[in-house]
């Protein structure tokens, strides 16, 4: 059993999909697995955070990225995540860390996130959920907004940028003016 669990563990980190996501358009199935802070510092230097920028963070779980993105690079951050548990744990790093005034958490399936105020939206679900979020960001992103993907991209959306960060792979991807990619 163990051993079974040790594989489907690994299997959901590296990009296979459960059967069952597989074979439904929605939902998607995504595990919780935290960012290393250097892997969180990298993202947003690639997004070039800033004073000003309203980062979103889909699927946030405990809110690292968020309370980040507020105490380190003085932007406005929002989390959503669909696990109240996780919406609960992230408030209270958000309030440890002195940021709450500038980080807010949404108990929310981001597929039906409001995320148009965004600047930046960092992301670190699989491939799959990126593809089914990619016509959502597009539609509702500004032109020059940043997404920003730790070790899975975004299928045939060619990135702008592209880093390594404790030998994982760093997306860094700007909303064209017509919504559209190539």
């Amino acid at each position: 059993m163990r051993t079974r669990r040790a594989v489907c563990a690994a299997l959901l980190m590296f990009g296979a999909m459960p059967l069952a996501a597989q074979l439904n358009d929605y939902p998607v199935s995504v595990p919780y697995v935290p960012t290393p802070p250097e892997v969180v510092e990298a993202m947003l230097k690639l997004a070039d955070v800033k004073k000003g920028d309203v980062v979103y963070d889909l699927g946030c779980g405990d809110g690292r990225i968020v309370v980040m993105a507020a105490e380190k690079f003085g932007a406005l951050a929002v989390g959503v995540d669909i696990n109240p548990e996780r919406i609960k744990e992230a408030e209270e790093n958000a309030q440890k860390a002195g940021v709450s005034h500038r980080a807010r958490f949404v108990q929310k399936d981001m597929f039906e996130a409001d995320v148009h105020e965004a600047s930046v939206v960092t992301l670190y679900l699989l491939t799959s959920a990126n593809m089914k979020l990619r016509p959502k960001l597009l539609k509702e992103l500004k032109p020059g907004s940043r997404i920003v993907s730790q070790s899975f991209d975004m299928g045939d959306w060619k990135p702008a940028k592209e880093i390594l960060s404790e030998g994982r792979r760093v997306y860094l991807w700007i909303v064209p003016a017509d919504g559209k990619i190539d």
